[in-house]
């Protein structure tokens, strides 16, 4: 019998958090591939939407390896958020029904104002660290300083100041990225399933991390991995990486959460 415990303990309508295994993430993997290969065409097409997002920002900032760097990261803070077409294709498989890149592009509009704040609320930490990111390396490096990717550039992060700024800017992006993690690792799933408001979506999340600490540390570091594997593939492998994290964030949300008691969104 798995163990649970509700977010809210005087609370009859918040979901339970079931505690589970620590080899679980594994699982949700192997299920996230199962699902990206029973839509194929429609789970690739959206990872090539990430793909070709990536490639945007890489124009954008015109070479310069900074704002590449803190746009990179930022772009992957967003990515629990766009990810949310996904989620609609596993919850469709599930279900039987037909899953659409149409379907997947619109499915916001089951649950609209939660997830339009959680939206607004992931956006608002991309701006923060932004600003952040463009504030350390001016202060650290010099904000007279404009890199371009090519060999100076390692040169340049392997030494002196630049050494500096790269350790303190992987830490700083590394506590902002856990504070995502910790707050969207259930709850965008949850309001894409369920009629769930934004804080109880919230707070169910930051109750699964607590409640499964160690499971939770080894499902982000897999998530890392592997989208770092589709970064260093030149954004290419983002297209099969970023549905297969997806689909099994999909079935993560539904190994944790014990929601059996709250209404479910029409299909």
């Amino acid at each position: 019998m798995v163990a649970s415990i509700r977010v809210v303990e005087s609370s009859l309508t918040t979901p339970k958090v079931r505690i589970i295994a620590i080899d679980r993430p594994w699982e949700w993997l192997g299920a996230g591939w199962k699902d990206l290969w029973r839509a194929p065409a429609t789970s690739i097409s959206y990872g090539l939407l990430f793909v070709a997002m990536g490639y945007l920002l890489v124009y954008l900032i015109e070479g310069q390896f900074q704002y590449a760097l803190a746009l990179t990261t930022g772009f992957l803070l967003a990515g629990p958020f766009l990810s949310m077409g996904l989620y609609d294709i596993s919850r469709r498989l599930e279900a039987g029904e037909p899953a659409t890149l149409g379907h997947a592009l619109m499915a916001w509009q089951c649950n609209v104002l939660p997830i339009l704040m959680f939206g607004g609320l992931i956006g608002l930490l991309m701006i923060v660290w932004a600003r952040l990111s463009a504030v350390l390396f001016g202060v650290i490096v010099g904000g007279g300083r404009h890199l371009v990717l090519d060999s100076s550039v390692a040169q340049l992060f392997f030494s002196g100041s630049g050494l500096t700024f790269l350790i303190v800017f992987t830490l700083v992006g590394a506590m902002i990225a856990a504070a995502v993690f910790v707050i969207s690792v259930v709850s965008i799933p949850m309001m894409l399933d369920r009629k769930t408001d934004f804080i109880t979506a919230v707070l169910t999340s930051v109750t699964a991390v607590q409640a499964n600490i160690g499971v939770m540390v080894l499902w982000a570091a897999l998530i890392t991995i592997f989208t770092g594997i589709g970064l260093i593939t030149f954004y290419l492998g983002l297209a099969i990486v970023l549905p297969l994290i997806g689909h099994a964030t999909w079935h993560a949300y539904r190994d944790i959460v014990d929601s059996d008691d709250l209404e479910q969104h029409p299909i």
